[in-house]
């Protein structure tokens, strides 16, 4: 869970920005898009493998 103290002389436009980025940091963003709709476990495997095969650079076998 995040939490945030407001810092002394510090404006809310600086607090949601500071939220922001730490939602960003921990990655709530990316999951909260990602849960957001159903996908199938057979969907879900083939995204993860193609993003394996992406990182280690092999984009011959597809």
């Amino acid at each position: 869970m995040i939490k945030i103290k407001a810092r002394s002389n510090e404006s809310i436009e600086q607090l949601v920005k500071r939220f922001k980025k730490l939602c960003e940091k921990e990655g709530l963003v990316k999951d909260m898009k990602r849960k957001s709709y159903y996908e199938k476990p057979s969907e879900r495997n083939r995204r993860r493998q193609r993003k394996s095969i992406k990182r280690s650079g092999m984009t011959g076998l597809l």
